[in-house]
């Protein structure tokens, strides 16, 4: 039996509440985290109400953006209650600190906080249920059980619908959540089992569900314009022209403030319709003050990364051994530079939010990821109480971490309190293109050594970053116990940074999307020193150790690393393929998000350089149980599909201090005639189940570089993939 990496204990922060509901019985279950620190995660929580008519209600407490979380979460709480899914109903909460504690999607954390603890909710309910049956029945509540919807008394046959039992059910004391009893697993019958995501019939019919989607009475639109350069003020702009234009109810400058992540200078145009305050913002003919930021772009970052690289580094995060001395006895060695871009988030739905500011109450509607810190921006941005402004959560057209910024929120706030009425700010393809929170640019010199025998014994990576003193930028650092430290007797990791003006964010698997490339890569370029095939290389450099590091945090389990690793080999038939000249098989593997995966691409380059993906293929650990395979197989294959995309063509530059990319034209996404097959295999361990919205994407990137070296020779050392420099001479 595997060691658990994480516990899920209730805490005595964790209390049951009953009450009547309309004839029915009403479970809340809160986790709220007051007086937790928000690094720590709070656990969250959930309810669910039972009607008379047997009909439940779940509601679900966390943003939905597509990772599936609105159907999962109430599954959980479904299975214990032990109800027929047809008979749910699916309720969004609001963002409801108090009673809900911390509400966010990001950090593939749904899965490891809520597993446990709404399996506890929906077991406590069907005891409560259980114990109204035994009472009217004059039975022991030990002597029954349940079956969907239906609590039996199997010796006297006697059964009684949940509905019939709630509002009994709801004058009874709650049991002790610790120690109420959960369903062995293989008596699950929704947990596990393949299930449909909530909403995917209104998605593909057309309903709105969306922020973009939301009406209100007497609601006007709003465009909001920006400088150029991030942060930079107006100096002046056409309001007269603008308001000319029919339909135009307003147009109004903004002074904003400096912070990146709050309300930046800008020009408002509110309209009847969205193209109306359109056309009208192209009349602004607006003029920016000079700003800092203006000095720096793509060329001048570079530069300094390679000043920086050829420098002594500015500080070292970890130093293991000796590395310059194993380099010197090193049978071969090998020494290269890796770089990748800037990215953009690319959410198919832009920014936007709706928002209505009436009697000093502010009501927003947001596809948000992270709701509460945008109540808070909102209310010291607006100075009103956060109590005073509600938020409702609107499913997210794409979030992949840039929806966990709330500027678009607070603009949308600002707007709509100036315009006295409920306006709907919709941001446009190039808005949202050249304001984001960027995936950071990253610059390593790597050298490594390898032994006689191939065994690696020296590892040194100078990784030139983002950040002032010992601060990295957001999203812009790297662990020092990124592999292989700890599996390096000689490993060295130096830092340098140099400061940006250009704002920077999580983007899915943050780190990891581009620490794997970097790192996966190299170990590949050191198998090929060595003469050795890269799956046995990898399976000896994991060697025979067990976790190394604490547990849940920093930890890292070579052996599960391993089981992945062998189980997409076999999948993929490492080794025993035989492919025609200009196709190759690479493989990577990456631990993140508390998730094993390994993976396996096969792709083919043509004479003129042209990639073409032909299958992939994915080896996953997240621990002991699939909660909906549905869910888990889609994420896994948008998250290589996610990561092929950025290795073939996604890079964000810039210009005098502004991004240069606009649209999908200039920062494509991949096409799906482009997309391949994607195979997917979990293996099974006993271990807390963990999360699946973002730890498939880092392998893939390195794993497809590594198979077009197979298939050319030639390394892949820069992102995105340039197919000149693989044309055939």
């Amino acid at each position: 039996m595997g060691r658990q990496v994480m516990t899920n204990a209730p805490s005595r922060r964790t209390f049951l509440k009953t009450g009547a509901a309309a004839g029915g019985l009403m479970l809340s279950f809160s986790l709220a985290g007051r007086g937790v620190a928000a690094e720590e995660l709070a656990p969250l929580n959930a309810y669910v109400r039972i009607g008379a008519d047997g009909l439940v209600t779940i509601v679900s407490k966390n943003p939905e953006i597509g990772q599936g979380v609105r159907t999962m979460l109430p599954m959980l709480i479904a299975e214990e209650l032990d109800v027929d899914w047809k008979n749910v109903r699916i309720e969004q909460a609001l963002n409801d600190p108090d009673t809900y504690g911390r509400q966010f999607a990001g950090g593939s954390m749904a899965t490891p906080l809520h597993y446990d603890q709404l399996r506890q909710v929906g077991a406590a309910g069907r005891a409560m249920l259980v114990a109204a049956a035994a009472a009217d029945w004059g039975v022991a509540a030990a002597d029954c059980a349940t079956e969907p919807g239906v609590v039996v008394h199997k010796a006297s046959g006697r059964r009684a619908d949940y509905g019939a039992l709630a509002a009994k059910a709801a004058k009874l004391a709650p049991p002790d959540l610790k120690t109420v009893p959960l369903k062995d697993p293989k008596a699950y019958r929704i947990i596990g089992k393949p299930t449909p995501q909530y909403d995917t019939r209104a998605i593909v019919t057309g309903e709105p569900l969306f922020g973009i989607d939301v009406r209100r009475p007497g609601m006007l639109f709003a465009t909001y314009e920006k400088a150029p350069v991030f942060g930079a003020k107006v100096a002046s702009a056409d309001l007269a022209a603008a308001k000319a234009v029919k339909g135009v109810k307003d147009a109004f400058i903004v002074e904003g403030g400096d912070d990146l992540s709050g309300l930046l200078p800008g020009v408002a145009v509110v309209a009847d319709s969205w193209w109306a305050a359109r056309k009208a913002r192209d009349r602004l003919n607006i003029q920016w003050t000079d700003h800092p930021t203006s000095a720096q772009s793509t060329e001048s970052i570079a530069r300094r990364a390679a000043e920086l690289t050829a420098a002594p580094p500015q500080r070292t995060l970890r130093a293991d051994g000796d590395v310059e001395g194993a380099l010197k006895a090193a049978a071969k060695t090998v020494r290269a530079d890796y770089f990748y871009p800037f990215i953009h988030h690319a959410t198919l739905e832009p920014q936007n939010c709706t928002v209505e500011v009436k009697d000093g109450k502010v009501e927003i509607w947001a596809p948000t990821q992270n709701p509460e810190p945008g109540r808070q921006l909102v209310a010291k941005t607006l100075g009103v109480a956060p109590g005073d402004i509600t938020i409702h959560m609107i499913r997210c057209g794409g979030g992949f971490g840039r929806r966990l910024a709330n500027d678009y929120m607070v603009e949308a706030a600002w707007i709509a309190r100036q315009a006295g009425a409920p306006v709907q700010l919709i941001w446009t393809r190039e808005d949202d293109t050249r304001h984001g929170f960027y995936r950071p640019a990253g610059f390593h010199r790597l050298e490594g050594g390898v032994d006689a025998s191939g065994a690696v014994t020296a590892w040194r990576d100078h990784f030139v970053s983002f950040g002032e003193g010992a601060e990295f930028a957001r999203s812009a650092g790297m662990s020092p116990t990124e592999f292989p430290a700890r599996f390096t007797p000689n490993y060295r990791l130096d830092v340098s940074t140099m400061p940006l003006g250009i704002p920077t964010g999580p983007l899915r698997a943050p780190g990891s999307n581009a620490i794997a490339f970097v790192v996966q890569s190299f170990i590949d370029e050191l198998a090929h020193a060595a003469g050795a095939d890269p799956v046995a290389f990898r399976l000896r450099l994991l060697g025979d150790k067990g976790e190394v590091g604490e547990s849940g945090r920093g930890g890292y389990n070579a052996q599960r690393m391993a089981g992945v690793l062998r189980l997409v080999a076999e999948k993929s038939g490492w080794g025993k393929t035989s492919l025609p000249k200009g196709t190759g098989m690479g493989v990577a593997f990456h631990f993140s998000h508390l998730g094993y995966f390994a993976e396996v691409v096969q792709a083919r380059v043509d004479a003129e350089g042209a990639v073409k993906v032909e299958k992939v293929w994915v080896g996953a650990d997240v621990g002991r149980q699939i909660i909906n395979p549905f869910g888990a197989i889609n994420q896994v294959q948008g998250s290589v599909i996610d990561g092929l995309s950025e290795a073939l063509g996604q890079e964000i530059t810039i210009e005098r201090g502004a991004v240069v990319q606009g649209n999908y034209d200039d920062f494509p996404l991949i096409r799906i005639d482009a997309a391949p097959p994607v195979d997917v295999h979990f293996l099974t361990t006993d271990y807390p189940p963990t999360g699946l919205g973002e730890p498939a994407l880092p392998p893939v990137v390195p794993a497809l570089c590594n198979a077009i070296f197979a298939a050319t020779g030639k390394r892949i050392r820069r992102l995105p993939i340039d197919a000149s420099q693989l044309k055939q001479a």
